[in-house]
């Protein structure tokens, strides 16, 4: 596993996390116009930079389009990785 692979999955970690935790805030304040705008930009810079991701290295898992659907196989399990 590359340096930018690493980077790029720790960053991808980390926005999944932000936006989970933004949803969460945003079932209790469900009126809050900034976590709302937050939360969609979080959102769309996730999904981008993971399409980023799997075209580069290969799908992150099953589900994940990818011209080789198993390719996912052939990467470090996350257990695996020296973070």
């Amino acid at each position: 596993m590359t340096r930018e692979q690493l980077e790029m999955l720790k960053e991808l970690m980390a926005l999944d996390f932000y936006v989970l935790e933004l949803s969460l805030f945003l079932n209790t304040h469900p009126n809050n116009r900034q976590a709302l705008e937050d939360h969609n930009m979080t959102v769309r810079k996730y999904q981008d930079l993971k399409m980023d991701y799997v075209r580069r290295y290969g799908p992150l898992c099953i589900g994940c389009v990818s011209e080789y659907p198993w390719q996912y196989i052939e990467t470090a399990w996350p257990w695996e990785i020296e973070y």
